[in-house]
């Protein structure tokens, strides 16, 4: 009997140990269970953020790309203003053409009024045409005067002086002369004169002698002229020393 108890004690004490070593196993269990599933959540809260800081670097990224853009379409205005201001300087070449006049056209016949002067000198060996320019514009009096001592047709050439030949062609506003120094003798008493009271002069054109003549009344008296020793000086602003001495 006694023996009996001593062996349920024995057992109910081996009971107890057990339950405690389970209870105690269990518990071990259940904290390294619940340390496992802090660490998954930890874990998976690292991943989410990480997700989350991708999506904020591609986010940035964006916006970087698209600031990108906008300097590339920063540039490429840019360039649309260099292209104006090359347009602009197109359209100040266009200005600056406009502001260059147009070349007088040659003077016409019909443009002028020409008169002639005996020179200062006894016996008149020289007379000075002068040529005034009566259009209202401006006009070019090109080369020298087509002088005719007679009819058109039959009278003998005047040839001209080539020393007096001016460096430019002569432009005259209106109402401005021009001269020409006209040699008709030589002033011997025995040359083949001939007593003129009018001529014709002509005026070139740009490609040679215009149409038309101007009839020239001849200074008071007349002019003896020897057709064989007449020659003319070019059109010029003035009569100059030695150019138009002949």
């Amino acid at each position: 009997m006694r023996n009996h108890r001593k062996n349920t004690v024995l057992a109910v004490a081996a009971v107890a140990v057990l339950s405690l070593g389970l209870t105690a196993c269990g518990g071990d269990d259940a904290a390294g269970a619940k340390d496992a599933g802090a660490a998954s959540q930890a874990a998976g809260g690292t991943g989410e953020g990480g997700t989350a800081t991708g999506g904020t670097a591609d986010q940035s990224a964006s916006k970087n790309g698209s600031g990108s853009g906008s300097a590339g379409g920063s540039t490429a205005t840019s360039t649309s203003s260099g292209g104006s201001s090359s347009g602009s300087t197109g359209s100040t070449g266009s200005t600056g053409g406009s502001k260059t006049s147009a070349k007088a056209p040659a003077c016409a016949f019909g443009d002028v009024k020409i008169t002639a002067k005996k020179a200062d000198e006894v016996p008149t060996e020289h007379v000075v045409l002068t040529a005034t320019n009566t259009s209202g514009r401006s006009c070019t009096l090109l080369q020298y005067p087509l002088i005719a001592f007679g009819p058109i047709q039959t009278a003998k050439d005047v040839p001209a002086v080539a020393k007096s030949k001016p460096s430019a062609p002569i432009v005259l506003k209106a109402g401005e002369p021009a001269y020409a120094n006209v040699r008709i003798a030589l002033g011997g008493a025995h040359e083949d004169n001939k007593v003129v009271n009018e001529f014709n002069v002509n005026l070139f054109a740009a490609d040679g002698p215009a149409e038309g003549s101007v009839v020239v009344k001849a200074p008071a008296g007349g002019l003896a002229v020897d057709e064989a020793a007449a020659k003319t000086g070019y059109w010029t602003y003035e009569l100059r020393n030695g150019a138009d001495e002949f």
